[in-house]
Parts: structure tokens; sequence; C-alpha cells
């Protein structure tokens, strides 16, 4: 049997340990990413027992794979300038991590210029907000993703799709060309989708409740910036082909197009093809 020097022995300990050490330290930076959403109600996850309402957010972690973490903070109601004031964005900065994702969209309610604690002028506030989030995520070596916000169900007598969203989404398109930002222009995407279903079919995306379906909402519904499930396995589709148009790296944790989520259907008939009123 053969008898090794004590340093010969010392030396492979040691060999041993930074190997180890290198393997742990791979493993460390081969965890998956963390996908993190800030946003508003189009956005964010709502109580599935009490509502068939669904923010496209909520949907998003049954594309990937199940070793991508999705946290949604995206809230209903809020603001680039709500968001910040409520501390909602110091809650996220405090959880973000190196190599974390951070999809941003808002526009909806920063347009509401009567509610001063939530309007964001487009060219202004609005503007410096989303720089601010840009800038801070980064600072936390966090990889920033701009979304345009998605279009309202809101068609002329026509049939035309009218745009609500103003100047907003040209400014973030032009906040993501200035800081070099990977931009989902979720706006023109949902406008084309909308326009070719037209107002008929696109009914079945949104919050058309009829009356005494839930008891929060005796009178029903009819909502066309909120989304039923279909709606928002539609928002999320068009987010899935942002992110291929941009080669993006998270396309290679997305599940296979076999396992993604078939819609639930609302609990109540929706006929193939619902009224045309807009």
């Amino acid at each position: 049997m053969m008898n090794f020097h004590p340093l010969l022995k010392i030396g492979a300990a040691a060999a041993l340990l930074l190997l180890a050490a290198c393997c742990a330290t791979r493993c460390l930076h081969e965890q998956p990413p963390v996908l993190r959403l800030i946003g508003d109600s189009t956005m964010a996850d709502k109580p599935v027992e009490e509502t068939a309402e669904r923010g496209w957010g909520q949907l998003l972690p049954d594309f990937f794979v199940p070793e991508i973490r999705v946290v949604n903070y995206a809230k209903n109601g809020r603001s680039t300038k709500s968001f910040i004031q409520q501390g909602l964005w110091s809650n996220v900065l405090t959880d973000l991590k190196k190599g974390d994702y951070v999809f941003i969209q808002f526009g909806h309610n920063d347009a509401k210029i009567s509610d001063t604690t939530r309007y964001a002028e487009a060219h202004t506030v609005y503007r410096a907000n989303l720089i601010r989030y840009v800038t801070e995520a980064r600072a936390k070596k966090a990889n920033p993703i701009l979304l345009t916000p998605v279009m309202r169900r809101n068609f002329t007598a026509e049939g035309a799709l009218r745009d609500t969203h103003g100047d907003y989404p040209g400014v973030v398109k032009e906040v993501a060309a200035l800081y070099k930002v990977p931009l989902i222009d979720h706006h023109a995407r949902s406008l084309k989708l909308l326009t070719e279903l037209g107002p008929a079919r696109s009914e079945r995306l949104f919050m058309r409740v009829p009356p005494g379906v839930y008891k929060q909402l005796p009178q029903g519904k009819s909502d066309n910036t909120h989304f039923l499930e279909e709606g928002a396995v539609e928002m999320v589709k068009l987010v899935i082909a942002g992110l291929q148009e941009l080669k993006h790296p998270l396309i290679k944790h997305l599940k296979v197009e076999a396992g993604w989520p078939v819609p639930a259907p609302p609990p109540w008939p929706i006929p193939l093809e619902t009224s045309s009123k807009p």
C-alpha cells in the first residue's frame, strides 16, 4: 500500500475544496432568473375565487418552465407615480437581486389628470419615473424590460378601434431607445389583435359579466379594460412574441408551445359571436 507525503494529502484536500467551491459558485451563478413585474391592474394578480378577472401577469408563470419564478408586484389602480409614492417600488428594490428581470408597464392610470395622486404627465413625470425604474434596477444589476401599455377595447360605432393612450406609448419607446432597454410594444401588438378580432369577437377577452354571477357585481359589469382568463392568456402570448422577436435570453426558459395554458371558460355561457356593440 502506497503512503503519500502529508503535504500531498493536504494539497489534494485543498484542491478538492477549491473544486467544490468553484462548483458551488457556478451553481449559484446558474440559478434561474427571477421575473419581477411592476404595473397596474391589467398586469396584477386577482383573487381566483372571487372574480373571473385576470391580469396578464397572473398567467405569465404558466408559460415558463417550473424553475422560473415570477413575482408579481403589480397593483390595481397604480401609476408610475403612485407605485413609487406608496412604497411599492421600494419593496421591489429590497427584493431585487443581480440577474433578475424587471417587467415595467404603466400608462392606464398615469393619464388620469383629475387624480393628483396618480396623474403623471407623459413627457415629464411619466418619463422621469420610467427612467428612475430603469436606472435603479440596473444599479442593483437587474435587467429592466419596458412594455408599452396594453390597449383598451374601445371601438367606434363604425367598428374602428380607438387608441386612448395618447403620448404614453411613444414615451416608453423613447426611454427604451435612449437607455437601450429591451422593449415589448404591447400597445401595438394588442391593437393589431383587437383590430383583427373586431368588436364582436374581442368581447370574449374582456370582463363583460352578466348580472347575478358574482355577489360583488349584482348588476354585472361591462368592462373594456380588464381581462377574462382568455384575454389574459392572449396578452401573455403577445408578450412572449415580443421576447421572441428580441431573441431575448428568457425565451430559452419557455415551455414548449404545446404546454402553454388553455384558458378556462368563464362561469357563464358566451356565444361564439356576441353582440357587435362596443
